[in-house]
């Protein structure tokens, strides 16, 4: 075997080495984390909570002014507007005590 081959072959064997570490270091980096500006799914807030009594309310109260104001803001939520929060509210109040079976909706 000539010098030059010795070289040659040992040559090889370094750059076959520097490519493996490389190839080493490369695959156990940690992967970066995507940063979203998006809140949770699941995190839950007040226009959410909100929205859950409108719903369970009904059809009957379908007019409620707060509501109404409740559904314009998750539709500005939906649209990227940013939303405003929203104070809760107890439930609507019931029926006076004077009211007839007439006077209520069907």
């Amino acid at each position: 075997m000539d010098r030059s081959d010795f070289w040659r072959a040992a040559a090889m064997v370094v750059l076959l080495a520097v490519f493996m570490a490389i190839l080493s270091f490369i695959h156990r980096r940690p992967v970066p984390r995507l940063i979203t500006d998006a809140p949770a799914v699941s995190a839950p807030d007040d226009l959410s909570a909100e929205l859950r009594r409108c719903r369970a309310l009904g059809p009957e109260d379908a007019e409620d002014p707060h509501c109404q104001a409740v559904w314009e803001e998750n539709r500005a939520r939906f649209f990227g507007r940013p939303a405003r929060p929203l104070s809760p509210q107890a439930a609507p109040a019931t029926p006076p005590a004077n009211a007839t079976e007439g006077d209520k909706r069907p």
